[in-house]
Order: structure tokens, then sequence, then C-alpha cells
């Protein structure tokens, strides 16, 4: 298995425009259970500290092997997501490792 961990911060010059991209990028994310082949968990979680150095949105999702990864980084729904979500995220990090 391998974990996936991606965490963002979102777009918005207002309160109420970050939560709704936060929304938006989050029922995406959402959207895509149960359709990505080797994909086991996706969980999104969304900032509650609001410490100036948190990002706003987290993504955790395991896959069976790297390779499911790989073809994950291609695969047509996921890329359906991210053409859709472009220019919400204005910073992205990502750590994939795997587990003891």
């Amino acid at each position: 298995m391998v974990k996936h961990i991606v965490m963002w911060n979102i777009l918005g010059d207002s309160a109420e425009e970050k939560a709704s991209n936060t929304q938006r990028l989050k029922a995406a994310f959402e959207g895509m259970r149960g359709r990505i082949p080797g994909l086991l968990a996706l969980e999104i979680g969304v900032d509650v500290s609001r410490v100036d150095y948190a990002c706003d949105v987290v993504l955790y999702s395991e896959f069976e092997t790297a390779q499911a990864l790989a073809d994950y980084a291609s695969h047509p729904e996921h890329l359906r997501v991210r053409q859709a979500l472009e220019g919400l995220r204005i910073a992205r990090h990502q750590v994939d490792y795997f587990p003891n």
C-alpha cells in the first residue's frame, strides 16, 4: 500500500469565497470515490485551526500499489477534477509514502 497526502491553500478574497471554493474542491474529490481502480480510501479534511501557517484543505488517500497511484495521476476522473478546480488552489504540498 502507498499513502498519498496533498495539502492546499485555497483562493478566496473573502471568507465566504474561500469557503465556497473549499466546498467545491471537497465535493469534487469525494466524487471520485469508487471510480479509480486501486484507490482504497479517500478523505478530505478542511482546516479548523485557522492558524496562519496551516493549509486550508488536506487530501488523505490510500492506494493498493505505487502503480495504482501512478495510474491515478493520469486517470480521466482525476484529470477532470484537476481541470474543474484549476485556479482554486494557490499552494500545494504533497507526500507519498509506504507505511511501515
